[in-house]
Parts: C-alpha cells; structure tokens; sequence
C-alpha cells in the first residue's frame, strides 16, 4: 500500500512538471527543474524512509504482541496447572483427615476391646474362724474374711458387701454347712432388697445340714450385694464350707 502511495505521487509530480514546461522558456524549466527535483527526491527518499520504519515497527509490534498472547497462555495454562495442583491438595488433605478419623477410631475401639477384656470380677470367700456363727437375736451381714480370689477387688472383706464396679450380668452363689439341731435362714440381699435365700428348720435327728442357692442377675454400677444371716440362726464358721461367690458374666456399656 505505501509503495502505491508513493507511486501515485511520483505520477502526480511529473505531470505538474511536465504540464509546467509546455508554457515555460527552457532556461526557466532549467533552473526550476533543478530547483525542484532534488526536493522531490529528498522527500520520497525521507518518506521511504518514514515507511521503512513503519513497517519495522508493525513488524515489531505484531512480533510484541504475538508474545504477549504466548505468554497470556502460558500464565494461563499455568494458573491452571496451580488449580489443577490446589485441587490435588485438597483431595489429598481430605483424604488423610479421613484416615487419621478412621485411625482414631480403629484405636478407640481397640482400647475399649482393651478395656473390656481387663474387666474382669471374680471373687470367692468364706466364713472363716471355728466353731458357729450365731444365733443372734437379730439379722446380722455375714461377714466372709477367708477371702479365696478377689479380682477387680469388688468384694470388701470388712464389711463383707460386694459392690458391682460395672454394670452387667453377675452370677451370684452361697453355700452353707450347720448343725441339724439349729435353725438356719441365709438371704442374699441387694440394695437392702432379699433376692434369693435358703432356709432349713432344726431337728433331732439331722447330726448336720448343707444347702445353698444360686442366681444371675442385671446389675448397675455400684450395686450393693451381701448376705443376711438372720436372727436366731446360725452357719459353720470355717474355710471351706460356708462360702459365697461371684463372678461378672458379662459387661455392659456405661
């Protein structure tokens, strides 16, 4: 396009000149000619020069802004690459936090498994001493001091009362030997309410008596159990044969 611009000029020109040397003197178009020519020239070499450069600087532009839309998708693809990573993150985040849950919980319940196999109550006593415990003329707590197992330490051996230290299911026994000729009534007791009991009346002709009871039962957490030997009875007090046992069968979840 420049080149047609120029072209067109240099047309226009030499008509000007060549319409202005018809009616002119030769000597005049000789000093007008020589007068005009080298501006002429001068200006086309000038604007070929201006054009030149022009060209070089759209060159240099378009060049300039080729890069900038190269280095516009490579910001992009990168800040795409940055999310795409963030994403990963996230991902990768989200999926520790769930097994470190799950590792949580795996070890709860394996100290709760822990703990309920360490849960064991066992305990077994007997009357200790010689000779009869009784009659008295009221109910008394039979007192166990031969103490055999007392795992889990539930039983008191002062007091003789077995506190549950657990809730669950407890399998309770009491056995007894006596004289025949002395009443006997033995009642096992649980929060001051009787739950199970034996009994055997006197007689003449029994030289002695053995007898017990057995029984499971639900208990809570610091329930009390013990056994009643009531007035005007009267068990063995010894090591081996008046007894009373228990023994956690299974643990409930507090």
């Amino acid at each position: 396009m420049n080149f047609t611009i120029v072209l067109s000029m240099l047309l226009y020109c030499s008509l000007i000149l060549a319409q202005d040397d018809v009616n002119v003197p030769e000597t005049e178009r000789t000093n007008e000619t020589q007068s005009c020519f080298p501006d002429m020239c001068e200006f086309l070499k000038e604007f070929g020069a201006m054009t030149e450069k022009q060209r070089v600087m759209e060159t240099r532009l378009k060049n300039g802004e080729t890069r900038l839309k190269d280095a516009e998708t490579r910001l992009k693809d990168s800040e795409t690459r940055l999310k795409d990573s963030e994403t990963r993150l996230k991902d990768s985040e989200t999926r520790l936090k769930d097994s470190e849950t799950r590792l949580m919980d795996s070890e709860n319940q394996i100290l709760e498994l822990k703990s309920k196999e360490k849960t064991m109550v066992v305990f077994s006593a007997a009357a200790g001493g010689s000779g009869h415990t009784g009659p008295f003329d009221t109910d008394k707590t039979l007192v166990y001091r031969v103490v055999k197992t007392n795992i889990g330490n539930a039983y008191s051996q002062s007091t003789g009362t077995f506190t549950a230290p657990v809730p669950g299911i407890y399998y309770f026994t009491f056995f007894y030997n006596a004289a025949g000729s002395q009443r006997v009534s033995l009642t096992l007791m649980k929060n001051l309410q009787a739950v199970v009991k034996t009994t055997d009346n006197s007689t003449s002709y029994d030289g002695a008596d053995n007898g017990g009871n057995a029984v499971f039962l639900q208990l809570q957490q610091g329930d009390q159990l013990y056994m009643h030997l009531h007035a005007n009875s009267h068990v063995r007090a010894d090591s081996f044969t008046t007894t009373f046992s228990a023994l956690l069968v299974r643990q409930f979840e507090q």
